[in-house]
């Protein structure tokens, strides 16, 4: 996947990313429960969309500086930037949905307000962009031109 190709779907789903996990912070804040029903599960004291929240906000600003800087020099470090930042995500959003699963055991199966719970929703998010972000990655590391066989 070529740089323009991607920079346009990332910031896309980082931009839908920051919303979600943007709504969910401000919900929790405002009015000190979880949105849609969903248990809060917290790390180091602070709720799980939060981090959610930061992690997204460093891949929209990242995919925006790839998307519209005018340096070419910008680009490949957005990109590097963003895999670092997925894969973080999907690590920690993954974590708490099989943690959530993991007291299905115990408590029964719960459905929530969307069906599963918002964290999964993360980690899918997290997990589209860590998969463009290795095809960018793997696609713009090739050799520009590639000579004929002998």
């Amino acid at each position: 996947m070529t740089l323009n190709k991607y920079f346009p779907w990332a910031f896309g789903l980082s931009l839908g990313g920051t919303l979600f996990a943007g709504y969910l912070s401000g919900v929790k804040l405002l009015t000190q429960t979880c949105a849609f029903g969903e248990s809060c599960p917290l790390v180091w004291g602070y709720s799980a969309c939060h981090f959610g929240l930061a992690m997204f906000a460093v891949l929209l600003v990242s995919s925006a500086v790839g998307l519209w800087s005018r340096h070419e020099a910008d680009r490949p470090k957005s990109v590097w930037i963003n895999l670092f930042m997925a894969t973080v995500g999907v690590i920690f959003a993954g974590t708490l949905t099989i943690q959530e699963l993991w007291r299905w055991r115990e408590t029964g199966v719960r459905f929530y307000g969307l069906g599963l719970s918002s964290c999964f929703y993360g980690a899918v998010f997290f997990l589209i962009l860590l998969i463009l972000t290795v095809m960018a990655v793997r696609f713009n590391r090739r050799p520009a031109s590639v000579p004929p066989p002998a």
